[in-house]
């Protein structure tokens, strides 16, 4: 992939999303006209439709029905700007050589109305870092929002409007979804001037990645479309031929910045288990298997001598992690996830991501030529407070902390302090803490190194109460409950 003409741009739209309702057959109906009852999450039905394909040739049905779930989503981002003060300024008043000066910036996209209360799906990359979002609806009705969660290994965010009554469309099993299936994208390209905007494709591929050059952990077993998508869309629907959720518009592959040809939705499977998790806990519950893995080669299928390049390789097992549990072995074939068929490092993350953690599975794995079940129980991805990850950074209460940089204490003129990496969307966050921040002072104590925080968190009884400054210099304090 030619880096210098290839430009991934995150930004697409998605209609009506129910990604709760279950669909049942309606029993009284006839072969000639079979009939489908959606139902809400809390079990109401709200439509009955005939589905015989013969009396949909054209896509009115499923774009009619789906497109008024579909909103344009504006958001706000305020940004901390430094600008340079007189040096008599300086002299005369003790002002720093920078202060920061804050600025707002716009930025829209799209979403999906999942539940008739007014939960709202849509990116990540729309809402992230946004002081304010305003959702409009089909009807030219508009409210305030705000973010219940967020989900940035798989780009889904989920919002919600004071609102009730509000159009919703089913949700689809994605992993039934069919190369060359006809699909539709909603949304609000380029804008508010073209909200509700509908556009038709196929199922190009499934299963699709794109490269990772932030080294962040991503989950992606994308659905390939040739739907045209552009930015604004990004949030907005993919649905099928019977007006269904099957996935959210999330990314463009473009050398222009506007539609080429390819565009990308998560699955809905994905997107249903990512806000039911949500919902249900306030964060994403994610489950992980602990193997380090990569496609089966040509080479690899010769060395070991495997009938198809079916599977992927597992390169290596986390001591004491699930897999390791359940007996995996570094160069495994791992062809199955209970009647699953993996067919790619892609489609086992997505597998993985829809189990929670304590959920448990059969493995199903091709060694030196015979094949094996291995029961498996799913372990969580939540670090203890205070162990230490890969990159040498320090757990603690959902984010992680390292040793503040000098170049950046030097910059913010202080001598030591310990800089929050991340976040989260643990305890940490909830708190008020952001990426970036340092931290000065825990519970009235100077602090220079993680672990100085960890200790003394660990000593209080009852609470952590925290000083320090923002990425932009500005003092900030928060504190939290301890977990008893």
């Amino acid at each position: 992939m030619n880096k210098n003409m290839l430009t991934v741009i995150a930004s697409v739209l998605l209609s009506g999303l129910t990604a709760f309702g279950i669909v049942k057959s309606n029993e009284s109906s006839t072969a000639a006209e079979p009939s489908q009852v959606s139902y809400s999450i809390d079990g109401s039905a709200y439509r009955t439709v005939n589905l015989t394909q013969d009396n949909y040739p054209d896509f009115t049905y499923a774009a009619e029905s789906a497109v008024d779930a579909v909103v344009f989503v504006k958001v706000t981002v305020k940004t901390q700007q430094q600008y340079f003060m007189d040096p008599f300024l300086k002299y005369f008043f003790g002002f720093g050589d920078q202060m920061p000066q804050e600025r707002e910036q716009q930025g829209s996209g799209s979403g999906v109305i999942i539940r008739q209360d007014g939960y709202i799906v849509t990116n990540n990359h729309v809402v992230q870092g946004a002081s304010s979002i305003e959702v409009t609806l089909n009807n030219n009705k508009t409210y305030e929002a705000k973010v219940i969660g967020t989900d940035p290994a798989t780009d889904v965010a989920l919002i919600k409007i004071e609102a009730d009554g509000l159009p919703i469309v089913p949700i689809a099993d994605s992993d039934k979804l069919r190369l060359g299936e006809w699909v539709l994208a909603i949304g609000s390209p380029l804008g508010e001037q073209l909200r509700g905007t509908i556009t038709a494709g196929i199922v190009s591929a499934k299963g699709r990645s794109m490269p990772n050059t932030t080294g962040e952990f991503k989950i992606e077993s994308f659905i390939q479309t040739d739907a045209a998508v552009n930015p604004g869309n990004s949030g907005g629907a993919l649905v099928n031929k019977a007006g269904e959720l099957v996935g959210i518009n999330t990314a463009i592959v473009s050398q222009t910045g506007a539609y080429s040809g390819y565009s990308f939705a998560v699955p809905s499977n994905i997107v249903k288990k990512i806000v039911g998790d949500l919902i249900d806990f306030g964060s994403v519950k994610r489950a992980k298997l602990g193997v380090a893995m990569s496609p089966v080669t040509e080479k690899i299928a010769t060395e070991l001598k495997l009938s198809s390049l079916e599977g992927v390789y597992i390169n290596e097992v986390s001591k004491g992690g699930a897999a390791d549990k359940a007996g995996v072995k570094e160069g495994d074939i791992l062809l199955a996830i209970d009647s699953t068929a993996i067919k790619s490092p892609a489609a086992l993350q997505e597998k993985v991501n829809a189990f929670h953690p304590g959920d448990k599975a059969v493995l199903k794995i091709q060694r030196d030529g015979k094949v094996r079940e291995l029961p498996v129980e799913f372990q969580g991805t939540d670090q203890v407070t205070g162990t230490v990850n890969n990159d040498g950074d320090t757990a603690f209460y959902g984010g992680f902390l390292r040793d503040a940089g000098k170049e950046k204490l030097a910059s913010l003129g202080l001598k030591k302090g310990v800089e929050i990496v991340s976040a989260g969307n643990g305890k940490l966050a909830k708190a008020g803490a952001e990426d970036g921040m340092i931290i000065l002072y825990v519970n009235g104590q100077p602090v220079s190194k993680p672990r100085d925080v960890i200790d003394i968190a660990y000593k209080s009884k009852r609470a952590v109460y925290i000083e320090g400054v923002n990425a932009a210099g500005k003092s900030v304090y928060f504190g939290f409950a301890k977990e008893e």
